[in-house]
Parts: structure tokens; C-alpha cells; sequence
């Protein structure tokens, strides 16, 4: 079973690893990273890069598709080769994933109409756009199609679809293996129960760093 984890300019870390370290534990599943070319692509901190081994001219089908999300969304909607890949290979998919403002491409790829969904606290209008019906939790199913709220929630979404892939037991060893039982130290981490100033300071960073990807093409 091959896991296809989409990699455009200035996605967050945490969208993708989270799920990658779930996912990747899961027996016979071989990880694949994709992008436009092969090479690294770099997140939205211009401070790391995820090395993609295969360009998306080179992967016809898939098991999982795994859409992350991030800053670098913005440019990625307009670009009409990423949004025709992941619509060709959610095709092919037994599961599609969407992570975070993720889900915005797969709405863009026409994937969303009539799905229940989740994505990050701060894009639900937009994603609603794509006439998905978008729920305030951690991780949704509808038919194929898993999604995760915003980052972190990549881990949580990815759990449970391991649980449908290899077993609710099996799931359960993953999360003891990387030690997954949040206890943050603030309790502003619900969105609908976040200060507004914290809401107001992320959508600025948000923003921002779509703002700075459009801008940037490397690392400085």
C-alpha cells in the first residue's frame, strides 16, 4: 500500500509529519513524498525542506493520498498543475487525506461537494465554499475521504485511519509508541473557546506567511 504525501511550497511541518509518524508504522504502507519536481521543497519557515523523490508526472495511482496544508496553500489553489494531480490521483485512491487548510485543495479539485469535513478553525467559511458541510472536531470520515482540523489534528486524523487500516489494536500501539496523550499547558487550544486576540494574532501570522511564500522562492 503506498502513502503519496503532496509537498508544495511552504506547507507546515506538523501537517505532514504528524501523520507521517503515525502512518509510516503501519505494516506493508511504503511513504512516498511528491512534488511539482523532484528535490527538497521548503516549509513555511523558510528553515526546513522535505525532499520529494518523485515528481507528480511520475506517480500515476495511489493507496493514500495525503493532502497537508499551510501558508504556501494560497499560491498552491492557483497552480493548476498541484490541483489537477490531486484530483487525478484521488481518482486512484482507496483514501484520500486532507490536513489542516489542506482541505482547501481538495475542494478546489472538486472533491468536497456534499462531504462532511473538517479543517483548520480559521478557512471553515472558505472551505464551505466548495459545498462541504465543514464540523468543529478534530477529524472527520465521509465514504474515502479523512479529514484532520488544523496541524496537530494531522496526528489524530491519521490514528484513526490507521485504526481503518490495520486495526483499532494495532492504532492503539501506535499512539502508545509515540506517547500521544495531549495535555497542553494553556486551554486556549479549542478554537471556539480561544481569546479573541490569540484568533486575531493567528489569522495576522497566517497572512503573513502566505504573503511571504508568494514572495519567496528559497530559503533566506
Amino acid at each position: 500500500m503506498r502513502l503519496t504525501i503532496i509537498l508544495v511550497d511552504g506547507f507546515t511541518a506538523l501537517d505532514i509529519v504528524g501523520g507521517y509518524e503515525v502512518l509510516a508504522n503501519v505494516p506493508a504502507i511504503q511513504v512516498e513524498f511528491a512534488a511539482k519536481q523532484r528535490g527538497p521543497v521548503w516549509a513555511d519557515t523558510r528553515r526546513l525542506a522535505l525532499s520529494a523523490f518523485k515528481s507528480f508526472e511520475e506517480i500515476e495511482t495511489t493507496d493514500i493520498l495525503y493532502v497537508p496544508g499551510g501558508p504556501g496553500v494560497g499560491p498552491a489553489l492557483e497552480d493548476d498543475e498541484v490541483i489537477e494531480t490531486i484530483r487525478r490521483l484521488a481518482m486512484t485512491s482507496t483514501w484520500t487525506v486532507g490536513i489542516c487548510n489542506g482541505v482547501e485543495l481538495l475542494g478546489k479539485a472538486g472533491l468536497l461537494g456534499g462531504k462532511e469535513v473538517t479543517t483548520n478553525w480559521a478557512v471553515r467559511e472558505k472551505v464551505a465554499t466548495y459545498g462541504a458541510t465543514v464540523k468543529h472536531v478534530r477529524y472527520v470520515r465521509d465514504g474515502k475521504l479523512v479529514t484532520g482540523a488544523g496541524v496537530s489534528a494531522s496526528i489524530d486524523a491519521s490514528l484513526y485511519l490507521a485504526g481503518l487500516i490495520a486495526g483499532k489494536e494495532f492504532a492503539k500501539t501506535v499512539q502508545l509508541g509515540i506517547e500521544y496523550y495531549p495535555d497542553p499547558p494553556f486551554g486556549n487550544g479549542t478554537p471556539d473557546d480561544a481569546p479573541d486576540f490569540a484568533k486575531k494574532m493567528v489569522r495576522q501570522f497566517e497572512a503573513e506567511g502566505t504573503e511571504r511564500i508568494r514572495s519567496l522562492t528559497a530559503p533566506v
